[in-house]
């Protein structure tokens, strides 16, 4: 380590001419040379948070520069903070979601009028998926020991049980593909002993068969546009898993893949665009990571007051069916901002799920 006069000698052979600048110049390059940042010893400078590293949800080095933009507050849900999940669109324009650990399927109208349709209590139903007969699937986390996907009627009525608490899964999250089966995600296990996986369920809701296992709580479950790509969320592992499909529940050769590691706290459920692009929402980071066909990040989505962490449980999104409007469900569970739903537009249209087809 040079003292600092070997400092000031160095600066000086490296070609300073000190007596021909002016004297501020002079005593500044001098400043700088006996107190460069970063040596030790030096305590003229200190750490300071700036604007994407200030607050809980700091934004990874490796995605601050990506296009972003910041959702605008859309419909307030309550004045309380609690857990919504699964925004799903019907064919009335109706947005439905669910009150997690208060049982219920809600519907927000067109006209922004609040309903509840459906309660179970102990179904905990944390996924929704609306099948082209009108029928609205619910998978629920139970006891987080086993869960079911039950099917009620659009108005609430006629409620079936299409997977029972006795199969052993704890449903999180599900999707439709052409053929009527559905796809869904075993929220079981934790970081260090993954036991969930996802599963395809036949359009006859009569044969499951796994798809991906080992995974710690897979979670959010998604399609490409034309069907042939399966996505996957392992929320304890924060990582996302591809899967080249040959044909409904079956694997293509070389299929597999986990094209991206995500940073911090916790991917959750999922869309994907008519470009094959995947909207990610982070919980715990207040935003949504879109990522390309492939896997690579391209663009994110901020949720206004994440910088003094508010809304960091950001847990699903949803398309409005032919348009770019994505809706985004969120609470404010470390401040005071409650329950609410956000909106934005994406790259493109939302994909045009079983429902719509």
């Amino acid at each position: 380590m040079r003292s600092k006069s070997s400092r000031e000698d160095h600066c000086r052979q490296q070609g300073f001419r000190l007596s021909r600048l002016a004297p501020v110049v002079c005593s500044a390059l001098l400043a700088a040379c006996a107190a460069a940042p970063g040596q030790p010893g030096n305590t003229t400078t200190s750490l300071e948070y700036t604007s994407v590293t200030r607050g809980l949800a700091a934004l990874p080095a490796s995605e601050r520069n990506l296009p972003t933009v910041t959702a605008e507050p859309y419909f307030k849900v309550s004045d309380k903070a609690f857990a919504i999940e699964g925004p799903s669109f019907d064919r009335q324009g109706n947005l439905l979601f669910v009150d997690i650990y208060g049982g219920r399927l809600l519907r927000l109208s067109p006209k922004l009028e609040l309903s509840t349709v459906y309660t179970d209590s102990k179904l905990i139903p944390a996924g929704v998926a609306i099948h082209r007969d009108g029928r609205v699937f619910l998978a629920g986390v139970g006891d987080f020991k086993a869960g079911a996907i039950v099917a009620v009627d659009a108005d609430g009525r006629n409620s079936t049980t299409i997977i029972g608490p006795g199969a052993g899964y704890v449903p999180d999250d599900l999707v439709f593909d052409d053929s009527g089966g559905f796809y869904f995600t075993d929220f079981k296990g934790s970081a260090t002993s993954p036991t969930g996986g996802v599963y395809y369920v036949s359009p006859d809701f009569k044969t499951t068969t796994p798809i991906l296992a080992s995974m710690a709580m897979a979670n959010g479950v998604a399609l490409s546009p034309d069907g042939k790509t399966l996505w996957a969320t392992e929320f304890s592992a924060g990582r996302l898993h591809r899967v080249d499909l040959t044909g409904p529940g079956t694997i293509a050769h070389f299929g597999t893949s986990t094209p991206y590691q995500f940073v911090g706290r916790s991917p959750d459920s999922m869309r994907s665009d008519v470009d094959g692009n995947i909207y990610v929402a982070i919980y715990h980071q207040a935003r949504i990571l879109v990522l390309n066909p492939t896997g690579v990040p391209i663009g994110q989505i901020l949720i206004p007051g994440r910088e003094d962490n508010h809304f960091l449980k950001t847990t699903s999104l949803a398309f409005k069916p032919g348009t770019r409007d994505l809706y985004i469900v969120a609470r404010d569970e470390l401040g005071d901002r409650g329950t609410m739903i956000f909106r934005t537009r994406g790259f493109a249209e939302g994909s045009r799920l079983f429902s719509h087809r």
